[in-house]
């Protein structure tokens, strides 16, 4: 509930809108005998609607799982006649849409299939309650209900959707912000592709980051791979050489090209915080000079 910002307010705000009554409740929980008839044959119908149909009949693989999703409707079933409709009710709806998310049903089929509940029950209540005017009220107090229930599970599903979209956002800027671990106290982060101003952001975040995580007292960025660098580019490099400094580490620019370095000089960025190699392994090389490592050269040429 909180993740979708339901509170008690929120549930009286809905029950207001979508007008759900104590009248109506009450008039619900008068039918729990009425629902316990008719629960089976309206599950079955129910199951029929989704087995008919290619797109919805394969998230019912075997029978295990048609006998569980079974249990779980003739529960959900049942509680629409319970005559609540309170935070417990609200959680176990939200739950509904969640798990629509989860198993990857487009919310179009689970409206659908509310739409078929309604079909069901009206069925079934004009051939089981004698006074037409009272199945009239019956069936609009349960129409309230559902449209209550509809709601819940469609913002349980954006919300488990946004969440879900929110962690591939972070997988995909950790994937373009590769961090690397050269050596103790030095790091590397090879740029590829284009750099904006949202990516600039990220890529600030997590160099700050793991310099804190691993104490680095070197960062070297290599922007080979950048297609373009234009006053932008420089000036959040600079920016981020500024950020690294003031950790107490240093910043190595590599991969510089002299169509690069033409541009930096035309747009006139001063870069002179940072050292600038056109080579990575320079880059690395002078890096692990600064962290106190001498690298050497092994001959393997065999005589």
């Amino acid at each position: 509930m909180a993740q979708v910002e339901i509170d008690e307010a929120e549930i009286q705000s809905r029950r207001a809108f979508f007008n759900v009554t104590d009248q109506d409740l009450a008039r619900l929980a008068s039918l729990k005998g009425f629902a316990e008839r008719h629960m089976d044959d309206i599950v079955k119908g129910f199951y029929e609607l989704l087995l008919a149909h290619a797109e919805t009949r394969h998230f019912i693989p075997d029978d295990v799982t048609m006998q569980r999703m079974e249990r779980l409707q003739r529960d959900y079933f049942l509680t629409l006649f319970e005559g609540r409709c309170d935070r417990d009710y609200v959680e176990r709806r939200l739950r509904v849409g969640a798990v629509h998310e989860q198993i990857g049903m487009a919310p179009k089929w689970y409206i659908g299939a509310y739409r078929r509940y309604l079909e069901l029950l009206l069925d079934r209540m004009l051939a089981d309650i004698p006074d037409l005017e009272e199945a009239r009220l019956a069936f609009q107090s349960v129409q309230k209900l559902v449209g209550f229930d509809m709601s819940l599970a469609m913002d349980a599903y954006i919300s488990a959707t946004h969440a879900t979209l929110g962690r591939h956002q972070a997988e995909i800027r950790e994937l373009s912000t590769p961090v690397i671990r050269v050596h103790d106290n030095v790091l590397l982060l090879p740029l590829i592709g284009a750099v904006d101003s949202q990516r600039a952001q990220q890529v600030m975040e997590a160099v700050l980051e793991r310099v804190i995580e691993d104490q680095a007292q070197v960062v070297i960025i290599d922007i080979a791979g950048v297609p373009m660098v234009d006053a932008s580019v420089a000036d959040h490099l600079i920016r981020t050489t500024a950020a690294v400094r003031l950790l107490g580490a240093h910043t190595i620019l590599t991969g510089i090209s002299p169509e690069v370095a033409r541009t930096i000089i035309r747009i006139g960025v001063d870069i002179t915080t940072m050292h600038t190699l056109s080579r990575l392994a320079d880059g690395i090389s002078l890096a692990l000079s600064m962290v106190g490592r001498v690298v050497t050269t092994v001959n393997t040429t065999r005589r």
